[in-house]
């Protein structure tokens, strides 16, 4: 089975100068847990719920005035439509992450999966395993 078999189709996506109290209640919203940052349909960054914690609260500036380059994690790390969705939750597991975008061959957006979406798809064992590593070893 492939990533485009299991992906969210319908992505949001931010500008990087969206402030951030919209991007959270955008998050709070629509129920998720990260938003692409995209400037000309070119991926640029990502904000997850961690980085409005970590990269925004904890500092303690202005949170009116914050937009999402601010907070956004620049090394927006994906896979591919085509990729076997055991080969994903390798990935996740190695890189920590718990959610990635999904982009077409010319590097297009066009979707988002998580690691619940990939391990209804998968090997339990597999699943399993990526979670584990992912979880022993940060938030991701």
């Amino acid at each position: 089975m492939q990533v485009r078999d299991v992906m969210t189709n319908e992505v949001r996506t931010v500008h990087s100068m969206m402030r951030i109290a919209e991007i959270a209640r955008l998050m709070r919203d629509e129920d998720i847990g990260s938003v692409p940052v995209a400037e000309n349909e070119r991926l640029v960054g990502i904000v997850t719920d961690r980085d409005l914690v970590v990269r925004g609260l904890a500092d303690g500036e202005l949170l009116d005035h914050m937009q999402a380059r601010d907070v956004m994690s620049p090394r927006v790390l994906y896979c591919m439509e085509n990729e076997a969705v055991e080969d994903v939750l390798d990935n996740m597991g190695q890189q920590q992450v718990r959610r990635l975008p999904v982009v077409d061959i010319d590097k297009r957006l066009v979707g988002f999966v998580s690691i619940g979406d990939l391990s209804e798809a998968a090997d339990p064992s597999k699943a399993g395993e990526s979670l584990r590593s992912i979880s022993s070893r940060g938030d991701g």
